[in-house]
């Protein structure tokens, strides 16, 4: 018996000419993502996991839309579900909601242009998707320390410092920072607009005086050295007067976090995660976090209400019958009443 081919990396398979396969479908699905302004980062993610499932096909000789049946895709399901990564670990639930979600709006697209009958994916059920927590959230104290890892005697260290400054002031994502130009910012009012952001929005958005105050430290002393001649008005530029490479800004970023060596990991979106774990605890609504942040729906800002953990631990600090009453005289009696809590724990023992 023949062995089955891997997919391992992305296919080309079936012929993209035929109009009426499942390959040249696919191809007409991406002209029409185009036509219709999908953002280029969608449209590559969509085309990559729609290939492997076209290969997928292709290895079973389906051919044709109108070949996928319900239980073909059902069947699709369980090989993602049973497909192992690169390290050789299952896929997250996650990753493979992601595998599956083109699938599913390209046989959409298909019934909406009638090139089938009727919809095979349309009763897919998904994998529910795990509401994770960030990993790491800084504390005040700890993005000082973070912040202070630039050598700011030195041009580039001024450039990462306001870049570090910009990421926790405005909680902007990584691709936002990147694509900043001299006209998106307004320093004297303080204002920021970010332009196409994800799902192709603006939104203008305050910058705090700390952060301003570093940014025209480095535009008025760095970037001119920085900048060439075909200055395009990227604020934040390379050391050869380049736009930053989203992977290697991600790594110059964790490189000073690490070196602050307070016990947690993360580069540009820890700032973000911190910015508007903060700023909850700190009293500022929801709503207003929600704008900031650039979050369409407000179910995905209120992950920070489960991180911020300061408020929740006041109140129970408050309320719960078996706290530790603080008087007057401050540490001492705190201390006096802890010894005295841990002797009636230990004589508890003893009994």
């Amino acid at each position: 018996m023949a062995k089955r081919k891997t997919i391992n990396r992305r296919p080309v398979v079936g012929n993209p000419n035929d109009p009426n396969s499942l390959p040249g479908l696919a191809k007409q699905y991406f002209e029409w993502m185009k036509v219709n302004n999908y953002s280029e980062h969608t449209i590559k993610g969509r085309q990559a996991y729609l290939h492997y499932f076209i290969a997928w096909c292709d290895e079973r000789d389906i051919t044709k839309p109108a070949e996928v049946t319900k239980p073909i895709l059902e069947r699709y399901q369980r090989y993602v579900y049973y497909r192992k990564t690169k390290s050789g670990k299952p896929l997250s639930f996650r990753g493979q909601n992601a595998q599956l979600v083109p699938v599913r709006m390209f046989f959409k697209w298909l019934a909406q242009g009638n090139h089938i009958i009727f919809n095979p994916a349309a009763d897919l059920t998904l994998p529910r998707m795990e509401k994770r927590l960030p990993k790491h959230v800084l504390t005040e104290s700890e993005v000082e320390q973070v912040l202070s890892q630039p050598n700011t005697k030195e041009f580039l260290g001024i450039r990462d410092r306001a870049m570090m400054e910009t990421f926790y002031s405005t909680g902007m994502r990584r691709s936002e920072l990147t694509n900043l130009t001299l006209y998106d910012m307004d320093i004297e009012r303080g204002t920021v607009v970010i332009r196409q952001g994800k799902g192709k929005k603006d939104r203008m958005i305050p910058i705090g005086d700390r952060a301003a105050i570093w940014i025209e430290k480095y535009l008025t002393q760095v970037r001119p050295t920085l900048a060439g001649e075909a200055d395009n008005g990227t604020v934040f530029l390379t050391l050869q007067g380049e736009v930053f490479n989203p992977t290697s800004l991600s790594t110059l970023i964790r490189e000073y976090v690490d070196r602050a060596d307070t016990g947690k990991t993360g580069s540009c979106h820890l700032f973000r995660h911190t910015m508007a774990t903060l700023m909850l605890e700190n009293g500022a609504d929801i709503r207003y976090i929600q704008e900031m942040l650039g979050h369409a729906d407000l179910s995905t800002t209120e992950i920070y209400t489960r991180v911020s953990i300061k408020k929740l631990m006041e109140v129970h600090s408050r309320t719960h019958p078996a706290k530790v009453e603080r008087g007057e005289s401050g540490d001492d009696e705190v201390q006096r009443a802890r010894e005295a809590l841990l002797e009636a724990l230990d004589a508890e023992g003893e009994e």
